[in-house]
């Protein structure tokens, strides 16, 4: 009777967590979509491009040359490659590599959720894309070409995809609150990196990239709380 006593507490612990995290995780969702649909719905009315356009032109000041952003020359160069962080072949060949580990590793449900996050991430933005098919900044500004629809950015959307799931993988299954919020703190990061180097170089405007990182948020929190969800779902004997 003790022992049973003694785990009423623990017990209780484990409930009231399970269910911060899962009010927790909701809520991101929701912010995450109720900030894109704001976003969206200025950017389609025009109201937005007062802002993007003064964001532009504040990091290219200079009209003899307005494709150099703002900084010495090695920023340029480090915000090019550290661009790249974000781009569909890196972030492939990421989920890939992680992707193919999990099955070694016997891990096939991590996995899944890995290939999930990725191909619909990539669904969403092309879809995205298509539907608003808003216009990409001037070429005067952009450090390169660039194809395909602005709105929203691809690289912030898919780099959020990546590396927020990973992230909360990885964090999920470290001992110890200070890895798991180095780890956190560090997928958040790289995907900071990604879209504000998207801004920086000219090839999005902001608003894209605030776009990107909403859906991005909302879709990795969402494939994450579902493959926690199927791990913790009793399994039939």
């Amino acid at each position: 009777m003790s022992s049973n006593y003694r785990n009423i507490p623990k017990a209780i612990w484990s409930f009231v967590r399970a269910e911060f995290v899962l009010v927790a995780s909701l809520a991101v969702i929701a912010t995450a979509l109720l900030g894109f649909i704001e976003i969206a719905d200025e950017m389609a009315e025009g109201e937005s491009h007062g802002f993007d356009m003064a964001v532009l032109q504040a990091l290219h000041p200079d009209p003899a040359n307005p494709s150099d952003p703002i900084g010495p020359f090695w920023v340029d160069h480090a915000a090019a490659d550290l661009t790249a962080l974000g781009s569909l072949a890196v972030l492939a060949t990421i989920a890939l590599l992680a992707g193919g580990f999990l099955v070694l590793e016997r891990k096939r449900l991590e996995a899944g959720m890995i290939a999930i996050a990725f191909v619909g991430g990539l669904a969403l933005s092309q879809s995205l894309k298509e539907f608003f098919g808003r216009e990409r900044p001037p070429e005067i500004y952009r450090a390169s070409d660039i194809l395909n629809a602005s709105f929203p950015s691809g690289h912030a959307l898919l780099s959020a995809v990546v590396f927020l799931t990973l992230g909360a993988m990885l964090a999920q299954a470290s001992k110890g609150r200070a890895l798991r919020i180095f780890i956190m703190c560090a997928a958040i990061a790289l995907v900071l990196i990604v879209g504000l180097t998207r801004i920086y170089l000219g090839v999005h405007w902001t608003t894209d990239v605030l776009a990107g990182w909403s859906v991005g948020a909302a879709w990795a929190t969402l494939c994450w709380l579902a493959g926690s969800w199927l791990k913790q779902r009793p399994r039939p004997s």
